[in-house]
């Protein structure tokens, strides 16, 4: 039988655990030219999508949108395009209109102070407006957004890859806090009834005292000594926390979109080691021990929980 301290590796994982962190890049050639499409991803409480690309590409976007929705659950994800155009993709023109004003200003300039001399076209041309400025690009063709959706694929594929490989050393970090706490989880288990009989003692006397001359009987004071250890026992808490780590175990097991039910979990055994250490006060020498062990499991915790902020 597999001891209480012990982590298995995940079983059945249906989903692989991922980073909401990662970068991915990867280039096509297409019918238009060469595109390059880049994904970067942050830590993010939802889905959360910027574009950054040139005009031409902007309506794609909401096709790029809803595939990245189906491929990525968490993060703020930069997606960035680029084009470079094959050589004649453009057709470049020159705004005649433009080019015979300039040149008629300069005939007569020469006319009006006799000057005889040639207008350089090079100079001309680099007049904004007379040529850098009209350049319309070809329409694309019906194929490319597909070849578009193929290169975004492979990135995509990519930064999964990308973030799949951090969620898998995430969880190789986790998995000594994990054995810790069950370790932990044990060992209070293990003083829980030395705590309880000292509370129970130490709660007879106290009733004893305060009774007083009221002539409370021996087996009264026991019957409610007893009762108030009851209320103050581990038992109830120990159970949950171990529930909770075995739950634990079996989220990272599942894999997928495991960030925010981590989240919960945790608070939940936070929750359980904060009752345990407002129960431990005047239980003798027990209460340094689980004081200790109690304290240990909220740092393991805390440790988790930094990790799993990161966790898609």
């Amino acid at each position: 039988m597999r001891s209480t301290g012990e982590v298995s590796e995940p079983r059945h994982v249906t989903a692989p655990i991922r980073s909401m962190t990662g970068f991915a890049l990867a280039r096509g050639q297409t019918s238009a030219g060469e595109l390059t499409i880049s994904l970067r991803s942050v830590n993010h409480r939802g889905l959360d999508l910027h574009f950054h690309q040139p005009g031409e590409l902007a309506v794609f976007e909401n096709g790029i949108r809803g595939f990245l929705k189906h491929k990525l659950a968490r993060g703020h994800v930069e997606v960035r395009m680029s084009l470079k155009r094959d050589p004649g993709s453009e057709a470049e023109s020159y705004n005649q209109a433009l080019l015979s004003h300039y040149l008629g200003s300069f005939n007569r300039a020469c006319l009006d102070f006799g000057l005889e001399c040639k207008p350089d076209l090079n100079a001309l041309f680099a007049i904004p407006g007379v040529f850098n400025g009209i350049r319309e690009a070809k329409p694309f063709d019906e194929g490319f957004e597909q070849e578009l959706m193929s290169t975004l694929v492979a990135c995509t594929d990519e930064l999964n890859a990308y973030r799949e490989r951090e969620g898998q050393a995430l969880y190789s970090g986790l998995k000594p806090e994990l054995a810790k706490i069950a370790e932990s989880t044990q060992k209070i288990e293990g003083l829980r009834l030395e705590a309880r009989s000292h509370f129970h003692e130490s709660l007879r006397e106290r009733l004893r005292a305060l009774a007083g001359e009221a002539g409370i009987s021996e087996s009264r004071l026991a019957e409610e000594a007893a009762v108030l250890a009851d209320r103050s026992d581990l038992e109830e808490e120990l159970i949950r926390l171990k529930v909770h780590t075995e739950e634990l175990r079996r989220t990272f097991s599942t894999g997928g979109e495991i960030g925010k039910r981590l989240d919960f979990l945790l608070q939940e055994m936070n929750r359980e080691t904060n009752t345990i250490l407002s129960k431990t006060s005047g239980a003798g020498d027990a209460e340094l021990a689980i004081t200790n062990l109690a304290l240990g499991i909220k740092a393991n915790i805390e440790k988790i929980r930094e990790q799993a902020l990161n966790l898609e």
